[in-house]
C-alpha cells in the first residue's frame, strides 16, 4: 500500500486571514474601549462602577520583623500571601513591566499601540504571536476568575480596565496583579512563587528568577517547572532573550541567567510555630496578617532542637521549648513538640499548653514565699531527715538524707523534705492561691483540698505558665504575663516582693550545670515528675526565661528520664542557640550566725525549742517484719530512724 501523501500546506494566504479572523474582533473590541478613554469623567461616573475589592487570601502570621512565620491556605485551597509593592525587587517590576505592558505608566487600562501591533503580527506571521492584554486587563481577568477568551469577554475586561484605572493607582493595580497571577497548582501572586519555586522571599531575585517569574503567569500549567522543567527553561529563556534585545540587562548577565537551572521541587512554604500560629489564625478573619513578637531566626533555631533531644530520649517521646522576654513577656519562641506531623510522637499535641506535673520546677516559689514571710533566710538552717507528715512521708531523690543543712543548699540541691517542711508551714493552699493569682492556671487532683504533695509536682501546670511565673524570679517578683501579640501588662498581683525573688534567683545562679553548661551562665531549676513521666527545667539569664519539657505527650513513663539529664541540657542547648546576656549581681547569702537568732534554725510548726535531742521512731524496717542480718557485718544492719 502506497504511503500516504503528505498533507497539503496551508498557504500563506490562508493562514493569515484565519489569525485575522481569530485577531480582529478582540484587537477591534479593545481599541473600541480605547476609544472610550477619551470620554470625559461624568460618562464614567454614570457607569456601574467594577468591584475593585480584593477577595481574601492567606492567613499569614509574621514575627517582630515582619519575616513569615507560617501561610495557611485561602477558603479555595490556595497560596495567596499578601504582597505589597514595597516586599517585592523593584528591577523584577520593571522587567515584568518591559516585558508585559511597556506603556503601562501611560495608558489608561487598554492600549490601542499594542492592539494594532497585535494585528500586524497576526496578518504578517498567519498566528497570534501577541496579546494586547495589558497588565490592568490581567489584573481584571484574575480578580474575576472568567478566563473566556472570546471578542465580548475582552471588550468586558477592556471596559473594566479602563474603569479600575479610573479608581485605582498604577501601584493598586500592580499589587492586584502581583497577589493573583497563577503560578503553576494552587500558588497565586508572586510572594507564593517566589517561596515556592527558590525558597525566599521575592525582596532579591536573580536576573534567572525574575525571568522564571514572568514567564509563568502566561501558561502556569504548562510551565510549572517541577512538572515541565523543559518548557519552563524555555518559556524563562525567551523572556531573557526579550529583556537583552532591549537593552534591559547586559549580555553577560544574559548569558549567566540562561545558564541557571530551573528548579525541579516545590518547596514547602514556612511552617514554623505550628501550634501557636494555628490558634491565632483561628481566632482571625481569613487573609489576616497577624503580627507577633516571635523571632522567626530563633524559631527555626530550636525546632530541630527539640526534635533531635526527642529522638536521643526515645520512642513515642517529645520535647517543647517556650523562651520569652522577661522584661516584658514578650514571646520569642514557641515550640510546641518534636514535629507537628510526627505521628509517632503525638506531634499534633502542643506540650507548651498541655497540664502536667512539674516535679521541684515550683520548688522556688515555695522558698519565695518563705522569704516573704520571714520564715526562714538563704543561710537559715533546716533539716533534711526522715519525717512523717500527717501521714506522708516524703523522700529526697536520690533516697539520701543530709542532715542539718542551709535553705539555700536545700534549693539549690532540691531536697524534698525541707521544701516540703516550709510548705506545710505556709500551708499549700495559700501557695496554689498565690499561684492562681499570678495568672497560672492550676489543676490539682480530685476535689479535695491541695496537700503537701502539690510541692512536689501534685498538680498540673502547663509549660506556659512556668515560664510566666519564672518571669517574677528574674524581675523582681511581678510575673509577666506571656504574649505572642500585641504589647505586654504586668500581672495583676505580683508573686513574690523584690528582696525574695532576687534571693531565690541568687540560688538558682548556683545550681551545678550539665555538661553542656557553664556556672553563673543561667539561674534554673530543674523538675521530675513522679514515675519519670515529665522532664522540665526553666532558667533565665539578664534577659530570656526559657522553659522546656521532654517526656511522652500519652504521659507514659520513660525510664530514668529526669529534669537535670534531660531537660537541662535541652535548657542550656536553647540558650546557646540565641545566645546569652549576663545575670545581674545578688544578694550574698548570710551565714547563719550573722542572722538574727529567729532566723539561725527553722523550727517546724509544734516542734518545742529545745537543746533535747528529739524522740526518735524506727521508720525501717516495719514493725512485725523479719530481716535476714548479712554475716560480713557480724550480724548488724543499719535501721532508718524518724523524729516523733
Amino acid at each position: 500500500m502506497p504511503p500516504a501523501p503528505p498533507p497539503a500546506e496551508t498557504p500563506p494566504t490562508t493562514r493569515r486571514r484565519r489569525a485575522l479572523r481569530i485577531a480582529l474582533p478582540t484587537i477591534l473590541a479593545i481599541i473600541l474601549v480605547a476609544a472610550l478613554t477619551q470620554l470625559p469623567h461624568r460618562v464614567d461616573s454614570a457607569i456601574e462602577p467594577p468591584d475593585t475589592t480584593q477577595a481574601p487570601g492567606s492567613t499569614v502570621v509574621v514575627d517582630r520583623h515582619g519575616a513569615l512565620i507560617r501561610a495557611f491556605t485561602d477558603d479555595g485551597g490556595r497560596w495567596r500571601l499578601p504582597v505589597a509593592l514595597s516586599d517585592v525587587d523593584p528591577t523584577f517590576i520593571a522587567h515584568l513591566i518591559a516585558y508585559e505592558d511597556k506603556r503601562f505608566y501611560d495608558h489608561n487600562g487598554v492600549d490601542p499601540r499594542a492592539a494594532l501591533r497585535a494585528i500586524y503580527q497576526a496578518v504578517r506571521h498567519g498566528r497570534v504571536v501577541s496579546g494586547a492584554s495589558t497588565l490592568t486587563m490581567q489584573a481584571v481577568r484574575l480578580a474575576t476568575g472568567n478566563r473566556e477568551r472570546s471578542a465580548p469577554r475582552k471588550l468586558a475586561e477592556a471596559f473594566a480596565a479602563w474603569q479600575w484605572e479610573r479608581r485605582l493607582t498604577k501601584a493598586d493595580i500592580l499589587e492586584r496583579y502581583l497577589a493573583t497571577a497563577p503560578y503553576g497548582g494552587n500558588i497565586e501572586g508572586v510572594r507564593a512563587a517566589s517561596l515556592a519555586w527558590f525558597g525566599r522571599e521575592p525582596a532579591r531575585l536573580t536576573l534567572a528568577q525574575a525571568a522564571l517569574l514572568i514567564a509563568l503567569p502566561q501558561s502556569p500549567e504548562a510551565r510549572r517547572p517541577d512538572r515541565h522543567p523543559a518548557a519552563a527553561l524555555r518559556a524563562r529563556n525567551r523572556v531573557i532573550d526579550r529583556l537583552e534585545a532591549a537593552g534591559r540587562v547586559s549580555a553577560r548577565d544574559a548569558r549567566e541567567a540562561r545558564a541557571a537551572p530551573v528548579p525541579k521541587v516545590r518547596r514547602e512554604v514556612p511552617r514554623l510555630a505550628p501550634h501557636l500560629a494555628a490558634r491565632l489564625a483561628s481566632n482571625s478573619e481569613p487573609g489576616t496578617r497577624i503580627e507577633t513578637t516571635l523571632d522567626a531566626t530563633w524559631q527555626a533555631a530550636l525546632e530541630p532542637l527539640a526534635r533531635h533531644r526527642a529522638a536521643v530520649t526515645g520512642p513515642r517521646a517529645s520535647a517543647a521549648i517556650v523562651v520569652a522576654d522577661h522584661a516584658t513577656g514578650a514571646l520569642r519562641a514557641a515550640v510546641g513538640s518534636a514535629g507537628l506531623l510526627d505521628s509517632a510522637r503525638a506531634g499534633f499535641v502542643d506540650m507548651t499548653t498541655a497540664l502536667r506535673s512539674p516535679g521541684s520546677a515550683l520548688k522556688p516559689f515555695i522558698y519565695g514565699v518563705a522569704f516573704d514571710d520571714g520564715l526562714v533566710a538563704p543561710g537559715t538552717l533546716i533539716d533534711d531527715e526522715p519525717t512523717y507528715f500527717s501521714g506522708y512521708e516524703p523522700e529526697n531523690f536520690s533516697g539520701e538524707y543530709r542532715g542539718t543543712v542551709t535553705v539555700a543548699e536545700a534549693l539549690r540541691d532540691s531536697l524534698n523534705v525541707p521544701a516540703v517542711t516550709l510548705l506545710s508551714r505556709l500551708g499549700p493552699q495559700r501557695l496554689a492561691a498565690r499561684l492562681t493569682a499570678a495568672g497560672a492556671t492550676v489543676a490539682l487532683p480530685g476535689e479535695g483540698a491541695p496537700g503537701l504533695a502539690l510541692g512536689l509536682g501534685g498538680l498540673g501546670i502547663s509549660l506556659m505558665d512556668l515560664a510566666m511565673l519564672s518571669t517574677a524570679l528574674a524581675s523582681d517578683g511581678w510575673p509577666r504575663p506571656l504574649h505572642a501579640t500585641g504589647d505586654g501588662t504586668l500581672s495583676p498581683a505580683s508573686l513574690l516582693s523584690r528582696r525574695a525573688a532576687r534571693n531565690v534567683a541568687g540560688i538558682l545562679a548556683t545550681v551545678a550545670p550539665p555538661r553542656n553548661g557553664r556556672m553563673g551562665e543561667l539561674a534554673y531549676k530543674t523538675g521530675t515528675s513522679y514515675g519519670h513521666r515529665d522532664a522540665w527545667a526553666v532558667g533565665f539569664d539578664g534577659t530570656h526565661v526559657i522553659a522546656v519539657w521532654v517526656g511522652r505527650p500519652d504521659g507514659t513513663p520513660i525510664a530514668g528520664l529526669t529534669g537535670w539529664g534531660d531537660a537541662a541540657p535541652l535548657l542550656f542547648d536553647a540558650f546557646a542557640r540565641i545566645g546569652t546576656t549576663p545575670l545581674p549581681a545578688f544578694p550574698n547569702v548570710t551565714p547563719p550566725s550573722d542572722l538574727p537568732p529567729p532566723l539561725q534554725r527553722f523550727t517546724p510548726r509544734g516542734t518545742a525549742a529545745s537543746n533535747d535531742p528529739p524522740a526518735l521512731a524506727i521508720a525501717f524496717p516495719p514493725d512485725g517484719a523479719r530481716v535476714a542480718l548479712p554475716t560480713a557485718t557480724n550480724g548488724k544492719k543499719s535501721l532508718v530512724a524518724r523524729t516523733i
